[in-house]
């Protein structure tokens, strides 16, 4: 039977990978809620936008009246909650957005989903699921070795972190206290096609197009393990659908990369999709940057619980994803271009000043 989802944030990266998978490859119905910040984008929905199971919601989840009118209207089966502030050096810079967003924000979602859950009859109260979308980043760094996973215990680093890492408890407390069906998923780096142009991998991209300098902290030894987007979304479907209420699922890609190794393959990549004799060869332009403020040193997830309990694995490598990323960047120019001909055109983020 078709359940209606309701994707916060699904105007995001995440989120409309979820909302473009749900409509291409169910029979489910979608009602996105976005506020539309600057990393919300339209465009990034236009695929799905037509289709007579997609719904569009204009409003902050901090908004209760506007969330408990929501969930009245469309009456979902189903809360999948990415609508988040998430860019760490955007948490630097301004920390209290992160606050509202992520903890108040996530507070009054749960709160309205409680009040509605409340109203429904048993079976559909016992089918009903919040799924609650987090990082890896709340478990803090790692050293050389190990892995984090559902069990590890959370040491955020930055203000993004400890935002998610708040929502996160506060999730699992409305789950305890009032039985609220709560899922947790907890997530590793993500890359792929509509990726806002802020994080490394579509920064690096775009910057070797147009031979632009290509900026790593540090020495580039920072360990990310990378999740094919798509591959993600599939992951977050399947927990919403199969979930255990209270249980978490760690998410990662079995793609663990040295930021400095991802820039070289990227550039590799472009050179060869889109040779330019004026820049020449790519990896000349790599320039290193002053490190971002306590900088985690490595990220890697153990995802066997997923793959165990639900039958979940990433079908794209990091050599596949990437090059499929880089050529979606180079055939849709006009997407990323109206994204940098507004309020984000590549500038340095995360100073702290």
């Amino acid at each position: 039977m078709p359940k209606t989802f309701l994707v916060t944030g699904g105007a995001g990266f995440i989120g409309s990978a979820v909302a473009r998978k749900l409509i291409a490859e169910t029979n489910h119905y979608v009602v996105v809620v976005d506020k539309l910040t600057y990393a919300g984008n339209l465009d990034s929905l236009a695929p799905v936008a037509d289709d007579n199971r997609f719904s569009f919601e204009h409003a902050d989840i901090a908004d209760a009246e506007a969330m408990r009118a929501i969930l009245a209207r469309y009456e979902p089966d189903v809360i999948m909650h990415l609508a988040a502030e998430s860019h760490v050096d955007r948490s630097i810079d301004g920390p209290g957005a992160f606050m509202q967003t992520n903890v108040v924000g996530t507070f009054v979602l749960l709160q309205a989903a409680l009040g509605y859950w409340l109203t429904l009859d048993e079976p559909r109260r016992a089918a009903f699921r919040f799924h609650h979308i987090s990082t890896d980043e709340v478990f803090g760094s790692l050293g050389d070795e190990g892995y984090f996973h559902e069990e590890y215990p959370y040491q955020p680093t930055s203000p993004y972190s400890a935002s998610k890492a708040a929502s996160d408890h506060f999730v699992r407390a409305w789950q305890h206290t009032y039985g609220l069906p709560t899922v947790v998923t907890n997530c590793s780096n993500n890359y792929g096609p509509y990726h806002f142009p802020e994080k490394l991998i579509p920064l690096v991209i775009l910057n070797a197009l147009e031979g632009k300098p290509l900026p790593v902290y540090g020495t580039g030894e920072n360990v990310r393990d990378w999740l094919y987007v798509d591959d993600h979304a599939a992951a977050l479907i399947l927990v919403a659908e199969q979930g255990v209420p209270g249980e978490t699922y760690a998410i990662g890609g079995h793609n663990e990369q040295r930021n400095i190794d991802v820039v070289r393959t990227i550039c590799a990549l472009v050179d060869t999709m889109a040779p330019d004799p004026a820049i020449g060869p790519r990896e000349a332009l790599i320039s290193f940057v002053q490190d971002r403020p306590g900088h985690d040193a490595r990220y890697a997830i153990d995802a066997s619980k997923i793959e165990r309990e639900l039958g979940w694995r990433p079908r794209e490598t990091f050599e596949s994803g990437l090059g499929r990323t880089v050529r979606w960047y180079l055939d849709n120019r006009s997407w990323w271009e109206r994204v940098r001909s507004g309020v984000y055109r590549g500038e340095r983020l995360g100073m702290g000043g």
